[in-house]
């Protein structure tokens, strides 16, 4: 396949296309906000297994509107109604997933537009290098429904550090560009991001595969705090989306728009 990856596959939930040395994916769920579903996880590991050997960058991005929302609030609402309990839940998938962005044998970049929001900012700050338009927004609003952004928050530290992150989370309100870009959750900001990509895309193009591999096989040596956190991050997300309480914020949030602290 040389550098092409298999982009004639039948993805629901993205688009998939190699340039080069380059594949881009880009989260496509127009109708759902860019959420996250099992599908979706299970598509980009798909994406990611199929790059092949000669692939030095990977290029993660949303609609103009929307990076990526978070969780499917509407498949959870849909799947506890059905069942009238909470879904067995399994967020191992997604924190590996991450997990490779961070630690994959290529250079990871989220060029991020519109929002990016609570289960978004995981794949933000799993990535090497952070860009956006100077419009996007980026939030943790997980605390709203009584979750919290348990698999977020070891990637989320690992970038801006605990006091931002735990700043972001409590406070539950977007951060604009601007503030994102002087915390270090993003790298480079500009009106036109797509015209900022090309150009660090230009730039990495001259490293060679091996050195990129190397390199981020020696990182993995020098921070061990995304495995270390790992088991603990599972267990509390577990914990808040089992949660009956929670589900029935969400049920009623996506069925009547209202937010938990509002009266019925």
């Amino acid at each position: 396949m040389g550098a092409v990856i298999a982009e004639a596959l039948p993805y629901q939930t993205l688009r998939v296309r190699a340039a080069q040395d380059v594949c881009f994916i880009q989260i496509h769920r127009p109708d759902a906000n860019n959420s996250i579903n099992d599908r979706l996880i299970e598509e980009f590991t798909a994406a990611l297994d199929r790059c092949s050997p000669e692939i030095k960058v990977v290029v993660l991005e949303g609609s103009p509107e929307v990076f990526c929302f978070g969780a499917d609030f509407k498949g959870l609402q849909q799947s506890f109604q059905a069942t009238g309990r909470p879904a067995v839940m399994d967020p191992e998938p997604m924190y590996e997933l991450w997990r490779r962005l961070a630690s994959g044998p290529y250079v990871t970049i989220a060029h991020v537009r519109g929002q990016a929001n609570a289960g978004g900012m995981g794949f933000v700050a799993a990535c090497d290098m952070v860009i956006c338009d100077d419009k996007a927004t980026f939030s943790l609003s997980e605390l709203l429904f009584g979750l919290m952004p348990a698999c977020v928050l070891p990637f989320l530290v690992r970038r801006v550090g605990f006091a931002r992150a735990n700043y972001m989370t409590l406070m539950t309100e977007p951060i604009a560009a601007k503030t994102a870009l002087e915390w270090g959750l993003v790298d480079d900001c500009a009106a036109d991001s797509g015209n900022l990509l090309r150009k660090k895309l230009l730039r990495l193009r001259r490293l060679s595969k091996s050195a990129i591999y190397r390199y981020k096989r020696y990182a993995q040596h020098l921070d061990d705090t995304l495995e270390a956190a790992k088991s603990k991050a599972l267990e509390a997300n577990v914990e808040v989306f089992s949660d009956r309480a929670n589900l029935q914020k969400i049920a009623r949030y996506v069925s009547t728009g209202q937010f938990p602290w509002e009266a019925e």
